[in-house]
């Protein structure tokens, strides 16, 4: 039987048992120290290892949540003249378990001649893009930026559905078609 313990819960005597990870001595109990499975180890062979020793082992994977200053995946969505709304698809790269949204204003598309930037002709929805968070922006998103040169659209689909190849950072072209679109486009590593 799997007994899943709390940080602070009373595992053992200390008197008793040796303490293993995940786990503290308070008083004269061993006492859990972060959320886990509670596991009994038979004493080993070796003299130093007399007693049995109890640990709690994590359960399950941490969940991947944005913070300030990640890198993410994201998926544009919508976009209007202010801003692309986006949901994040990985933190790094790691994937999310859950839906978290984020938006990309119009002033955190470029560093540089920020009152030229339109919306329209740097992201268009279904983009995948990737870009920084800044903040946790309101409740509803995190705000992102792709305000350098590595950060902006990585993938996008041109009207006749065939991926498009980056011609600079502001341009991408489909293979099949030949027309070209504005993006603001992300640099790839060499």
């Amino acid at each position: 039987m799997t007994e899943i313990v709390t940080p602070g819960e009373r595992l053992a005597l200390s008197a008793e048992y040796d303490a293993g990870t995940g786990t503290c001595v308070k008083d004269t109990f061993i006492c859990a120290t972060l959320v886990g499975i509670k596991r009994v180890l038979p004493a080993g062979q070796a003299e130093a290892e007399q007693r049995p020793r109890v640990e709690v082992v994590r359960s399950g994977v941490e969940p991947v949540v944005p913070r300030a200053g990640d890198t993410v995946t994201a998926r544009v969505v919508r976009i209007n003249p202010r801003l692309a709304a986006v949901d994040i698809l990985c933190v790094g790269p790691k994937p999310v378990q859950q839906r978290y949204s984020g938006v990309i204003r119009v002033q955190d598309v470029r560093a540089t001649e920020i009152d030229k930037v339109k919306i329209e002709a740097s992201f268009r929805p279904g983009d995948v893009v990737r870009a920084e968070v800044l903040s946790l922006g309101d409740a509803r998103s995190y705000h992102l930026t792709t305000a350098q040169n590595q950060l902006g659209v990585v993938y996008a689909r041109s009207a006749a559905g065939v991926p498009m190849v980056p011609l600079s950072w502001q341009e991408m072209q489909c293979p099949t078609t030949k027309a070209v679109e504005n993006r603001k486009v992300a640099k790839l590593d060499a």
